[in-house]
């Protein structure tokens, strides 16, 4: 990984970080709890999500493996970018992705979420590899290549900050 794409991850990473913080102020245990309707997760839910996806994503990159063919695609990447964030394409989250009640508090869930985001940080601000050289499992693009993956942990949390806020706007 070259340093303009290390930084354009690690850049995408702390902005989903900050995001989601600014996201949940002012959010007490009842709103964090509350569901906005049926089959809708609440935000206390969307922290969980984003907690063990990233654990998940993360866990896959650490067991890439080389590719049987290139998996190099700059406009899959680009797409990500464009449209990860977007809220008006429903994607249903894999089973091991539902909310599931892991987390006593939203604290609890916002502290299991930052300590995986400072540690896929601390492997992108050291990795030296060429990250397009490995490939793994992603739950919706399929085979993926390790910066795919990258580039889906930043968006996806930026993707689950607008639900919350959507959830928000709902319980007011």
């Amino acid at each position: 990984m070259d340093a303009n794409e290390r930084q354009q991850i690690l850049a995408l990473l702390v902005q989903g970080r900050a995001a989601l913080l600014k996201s949940l102020e002012g959010i007490d245990a009842e709103a964090a709890a509350r569901l906005p309707g049926d089959g809708k997760w609440s935000i206390l839910g969307c922290v969980e999500h984003l907690a063990f996806s990233e654990d998940y994503l993360f866990s896959q990159i650490m067991a890439a493996t080389p590719p049987q063919k290139s998996l190099t695609n700059e406009l899959r990447e680009a797409r990500m970018l464009e449209r990860g964030t977007d809220r008006s394409r429903h994607l249903e989250s894999p089973d091991g992705g539902q909310p599931k009640g892991r987390f006593p508090t939203l604290g609890a869930a916002v502290g299991h979420f930052l300590s995986s985001r400072a540690r896929t940080m601390e492997f992108v601000e050291g990795c030296q590899e060429d990250l397009r050289s490995k490939a793994t499992w992603h739950p919706i693009l399929g085979e993926a290549n390790n910066y795919e993956m990258l580039l889906s942990i930043g968006v996806h949390c930026l993707r689950h900050v607008k639900q919350i806020e959507e959830i928000k706007g709902s319980l007011a």
